[in-house]
């Protein structure tokens, strides 16, 4: 095969945060948010999004079963760990990423100023060049969970093809 095509999705429940300065995990950075994820890990949709399409890429199962949120040596995780070791199965040993696009879907925080330290930040974490990286944000337009400021999601699809 010389392509391969995975698609990831990630929702996580959003709450009030008495702490808002703390902020949440989103593409490998801190954004600054009044609100926290609710997680086992630091919860970042994006980076928890772009793990499922890559091992659904190569029909590697999906984040939970490799990293249960039952195990307590992940909880409070750094998210950029989990793509670290996705990254390392044998699964994607032949294989390189060609490019990869991000849609983050959030009322809050708003993202247009940092979509593109968003961008960077992914794009290091996986040594990509700059036009190989995608991301999008979108509101909800007041629809549902997400728009209500209950939940906050990303689905992201990858393209691999083999190492040269």
């Amino acid at each position: 095969m010389s392509h391969r095509i995975g698609i990831g999705f990630d929702i996580h429940r959003l709450e009030a945060d008495a702490a808002p300065e703390a902020g949440i995990a989103l593409g490998g950075l801190r954004i600054p948010c009044p609100w926290r994820v609710v997680a086992h890990s630091d919860g970042d949709v994006a980076l928890h999004a772009l793990c499922d399409a890559l091992l659904g890429a190569v029909a590697a199962g999906d984040l939970g079963e490799h990293f249960p949120d039952n195990d307590a040596s992940h909880r409070g995780r750094d998210s950029a760990w989990f793509v670290g070791r996705v990254l390392a199965l044998p699964q994607l040993s032949g294989w390189r990423i060609a490019n990869l696009d991000i849609n983050i879907i959030a009322e809050t925080p708003r993202l247009m100023a940092h979509k593109p330290a968003i961008r960077s930040r992914i794009r290091d974490l996986l040594g990509l060049a700059d036009d190989c990286v995608s991301v999008k944000a979108r509101s909800h337009e007041g629809v549902d969970a997400i728009g209500r400021k209950e939940a906050i999601a990303a689905q992201c699809v990858v393209l691999l093809m083999p190492h040269a």
